[in-house]
């Protein structure tokens, strides 16, 4: 693909952009000297931004505004409805840790879901092999299925360092992995899966790429193995102590905390992006590398 000036310059935008995103996670090393909320802004503003540009390049603007609508709409709806009844993801409350919040939301939440969405989506295109060919068949439904597996995957790091390290959130029953309930991960699985499949039955019987080249694609996925990477770096701050107490008094080690969070990274976030770019360098299967690309 040859890529006009545009091109270049969209792409280092999205490399200024994994920078910031990489810049973020090195912070983490500092906890007690940078601002907490500027950490979150850099940990979610980068990811959304790189998908916004990086989606306008494989599905132009309808379609990636799509995207972001139904992962802002269906994560913001099903964030909500747990926050007053428990469903799907259990019982907890937010703190001032993630900034404004709308309907007791937190701003930045949302956004959360459009970056690791999309990147957790183009990994599953990739290791899928379905980023030259149209969603038909069987691909409208194990593409969605896979993603929200991959996005889960990030949660499983996740959630219990921003719940019981960070302290953006409290749950208020406690839970059995790490103070989290499984029914977190549950609901983050089926609230992923709803607007991955939303999404891929929009976009069925079409081409899901616009003339992009390996280089394109890995850069998402770099992100992506950035974003796995980024768990190493986190440290609990010194005032801290070594234990954490849950809401039902049941008291965890940080040290339990922060290695399950790096081993799900180097042994399940990892490999699955270096899945996906292996699956990447094959050569596609014949009746898709004829395909032709479309504009949405």
């Amino acid at each position: 693909m040859k890529i006009g000036i545009e091109g270049w310059r969209q792409n280092a935008i999205l490399w200024v952009l994994l920078f910031w995103y990489s810049l973020a996670r090195l912070l983490q090393l500092f906890p007690e000297k940078v601002p907490g909320l500027l950490l979150v802004v850099s940990h979610v503003v980068p990811p959304a931004l790189f998908a916004l540009i990086h989606g306008m390049r494989l599905y132009r603007s309808r379609a990636i505004w799509i995207f972001i609508a139904l992962c802002l709409g269906i994560g913001s709806f099903f964030e909500s409805i747990s926050l007053r009844t428990g469903f799907p993801f259990g019982h907890y409350s937010f703190t001032d840790r993630m900034g404004p919040k709308a309907f007791q939301l937190p701003i930045l939440l949302a956004l959360a879901y459009v970056g690791m969405g999309y990147l957790s989506w183009v990994v599953s295109l990739v290791g899928l092999k379905y980023q030259n060919g149209p969603l038909s068949g069987r691909r409208l439904f194990t593409l969605p299925l896979v993603a929200s597996f991959v996005m889960t995957a990030w949660d499983l790091t996740m959630d219990p360092v921003w719940a019981n390290i960070d302290r953006a959130w409290v749950w208020k029953d406690g839970g059995t992995y790490l103070g989290v309930p499984v029914s977190n991960f549950l609901g983050w699985f089926f609230t992923a899966y709803c607007f991955y499949q939303l999404f891929t039955l929009y976009v069925r019987n079409r081409p899901v790429v616009y003339g992009a080249s390996p280089q394109f694609w890995n850069l998402a996925l770099l992100f992506y193995l950035t974003a796995a990477i980024g768990n190493l770096f986190v440290v609990v701050p010194a005032s801290f102590g070594s234990m954490f107490m849950d809401a039902t008094g049941r008291q965890w080690h940080y040290s339990t905390i922060l290695w399950s969070s790096r081993l799900a990274s180097i042994f399940l976030m990892a490999p699955l992006c270096i899945a996906a770019w292996l699956r990447g360098r094959q050569s596609p299967h014949p009746a898709q590398a004829g395909c032709p690309t479309s504009r949405f």
